[in-house]
């Protein structure tokens, strides 16, 4: 019988501890790194705004883009009307920026727009490297800055920090400001101190043409950021992290749109694990690539509700098999120390957000969080096309 039990917390256990260790070593590791010299301020960046019907935002991001601390004669802020129907291309012209129009209605997404966009730029042959930022963001003065001194240092591929814009617009938007702190910042941060990839997450990233002539951007899923990341990787490229610098996006506020956002963006990270992860583990087997390996667990790392709803099953389950049978408790120990890994990586989240006691407060709130998020996974796929988030009117 305590064998059968053994067997079952063995199997229930193991991914909960393995994930539970992997956040406790990013937290950890999660102290700021050092900032870098300053750049020499020559290189030449297409900095590119995937937008589909975005009138009523574009203009905001533009502003912020033109106000960039870099050369005005070597960036070019560039929106990519893709598929539009609305103003977004008048809007984004009046707001000082180029505009792309694509229309295309077979190869519909972010991925397709973006390639297309890419291309254009290698045909042009002006820019040194291209970025991507989201029509709903806002960036930092010095991004540009953040990617060059790490392009004149070798660097290829660079994130900078994807924070949120809008952390006060409701309880939602606060515990999305300590996730995103806890995701971005703290797992980035271990990463890079690692000298692995921190991976691409979609907003906020730079990467320069030649890498792209050696590995191509055709990452057309729901999740193209990771998907590319994951290409980068495979072909030896490690993308490094810009922690002094961030771009900031909106987050909705309201639970129906969110609930559509975050289904669409699960879905095309449960497709990658599929179809990623054995490719991701054979390659850093064949080729000894830590950064590899990395990726793939971080992919295998599943979202933090997944990983607490296991701890939580870990933990009752043990409480059960200790009452029955004594000589179990040493497994109290191990769910005890799974959940206390948990903690710590989110309260260190809550620390970088900067999102203060309100914050802290709002935890209290996380088991109706996780039991929303646990809804959705029960609810149907989400479409393989750019399906556009409903924009909140943004503040001024």
């Amino acid at each position: 019988m305590i064998t059968l039990v053994t067997i079952f917390l063995t199997l229930l256990g193991l991914p909960a501890a393995l994930a539970c260790a992997y956040l406790l070593i990013a937290t950890l590791m999660s102290a700021a790194p050092r900032m870098p010299p300053p750049s020499a301020r020559r290189l030449r960046f297409d900095v590119f705004v995937p937008a589909y019907n975005e009138e009523s935002v574009i203009a905001r991001v533009v502003g912020s883009l033109k106000r960039l601390d870099w050369p005005a004669d070597r960036f070019r802020v560039i929106v990519i009307a893709d598929n539009c129907s609305d103003s977004t291309s008048r809007v984004a012209t009046a707001a000082g920026a180029s505009v792309c129009a694509r229309s295309n209605l077979t190869e519909r997404g972010k991925g397709y727009a973006l390639a297309y966009a890419f291309a254009q730029s290698a045909d042009e042959a002006w820019a040194d490297a291209v970025v991507v930022i989201d029509a709903d963001s806002e960036a930092s003065a010095n991004l540009l800055e953040a990617f060059a001194t790490r392009i004149e240092r070798g660097a290829h591929a660079i994130q900078a920090h994807y924070g949120v814009l809008n952390p006060f617009a409701s309880w939602r938007t606060r515990l999305m400001t300590i996730a995103q702190a806890a995701f971005h910042i703290v797992r980035s941060r271990a990463r890079e101190r690692l000298g692995v990839s921190c991976g691409i997450r979609g907003n906020g990233w730079c990467v320069t043409h030649a890498l792209l002539k050696r590995v191509p951007y055709q990452a057309f899923s729901l999740a193209e950021d990771i998907e590319y990341g994951i290409e980068l990787g495979l072909a030896g490229q490690r993308v490094e992290y810009a922690d002094e610098a961030h771009t900031n996006a909106d987050m909705v506020s309201g639970e129906q749109i969110a609930g559509k956002q975050r289904q669409r963006w699960e879905n095309g990270r449960l497709h990658l694990i599929r179809t990623e992860t054995a490719a991701l583990l054979r390659a850093a087997l064949r080729k000894r690539s830590r950064v590899c390996l990395d990726l793939a667990l971080d992919l295998l790392v599943l979202p933090l509700s997944y990983i607490c709803l296991n701890v939580a099953a870990f933990i009752v389950a043990v409480g059960l098999a200790a009452w029955l049978e004594p000589q179990l408790r040493v497994w109290l120990w191990i769910s005890l120390g799974c959940a206390t890994s948990i903690v710590l990586y989110v309260l260190r989240g809550w620390q970088l957000s900067g999102i203060g006691a309100r914050g802290l407060l709002d935890l209290a709130r996380a088991p109706g969080f996780l039991l929303w998020k646990i809804i959705l996974m029960f609810k149907s796929r989400a479409s393989k096309e750019w399906i556009r988030t409903e924009r909140e009117k943004p503040k001024a």
